[in-house]
This record gives C-alpha cells, sequence and structure tokens, in this order.
C-alpha cells in the first residue's frame, strides 16, 4: 500500500486486485478437484464487502474521493470471505459438486475482472505521471 493520498484509488484497486487473484487460484483448485470425491466447491466474496465498505453510513457523503480517502485507512481491515458454496449439495454419486463448465465460466470472468482491475490501476498511475510531468 502506497502511503499518499494521491494514491487512494490505486490502493483499492490493489486490495480488489488481489481479492481477484485469490479468487482465481480458488477456482483453479475447484477445477483440479473435479474428480475428488466429496469435494465441495469453494469461491471467495469480495465485491460485496467492498460495495459495503464504499457505502459507509458513516461517511456523510456522496463523493467518491472522500468515501474512498475513509476507506483506505482501513484496507487492511478489509479480508475476503472464502466459504464453502452449497456444502450439502452434491450434483453427483461421490459427493462433489464441482460443476467444470460453471467452474470455466466463474474463471474467465474473474479473469475479465482482474485485468480490467488492472488497467485501471494503469490509468491511474498515467493520470499522476501527466500530473507530474506538467
Amino acid at each position: 500500500m502506497i502511503g499518499s493520498d494521491a494514491f487512494n484509488y490505486i490502493n483499492v484497486l490493489n486490495k480488489a486486485a488481489e481479492a481477484s487473484w485469490t479468487r482465481n487460484e480458488i477456482i483453479a483448485n475447484n477445477l483440479a478437484n473435479v474428480d475428488t470425491p466429496d469435494y465441495k466447491r469453494k469461491d471467495l466474496d469480495f465485491q460485496s464487502l467492498l460495495a459495503d465498505a464504499l457505502s459507509d453510513t458513516s461517511v456523510h457523503t456522496r463523493n467518491l474521493d472522500k468515501k474512498v480517502a475513509n476507506l483506505n485507512g482501513n484496507l487492511s481491515s478489509l479480508k475476503p470471505d472464502i466459504y464453502t458454496e452449497y456444502s450439502s449439495l452434491s450434483y453427483r454419486y461421490d459427493g462433489n459438486n464441482v460443476d467444470i463448465d460453471t467452474e470455466n465460466a466463474y474463471l474467465a470472468d474473474n479473469q475479465i475482472k482482474y485485468y480490467t482491475l488492472l488497467d485501471s490501476m494503469t490509468h491511474e498511475f498515467n493520470r499522476l505521471k501527466m500530473v507530474l510531468n506538467k
């Protein structure tokens, strides 16, 4: 985390990218265990956690810059929740609930989000670079 107010958005985007990377690893693990008896798929929820933090009612402002600045000080408290999905549900007789097609769709969706976050960070750095060059 970069400790300057100029990097508030970059820090938040970086935290989201870290969560997205972790989710990618979890989905890959689900795919690796598609034939493991009694394996239950896992997933990670960070998006709703971040949305809740940004909609915090204790910050009485509609200004996103101020909300991000407030959140930037508490980024370490935002820890993604890894959970086992439908632990009592099984698609097959062996107790496994991983569907390979669904996992591949989640993986593709997550990769798009990850690269979008990286692109957004690049744009933020380019904006700062432009300001510094003037």
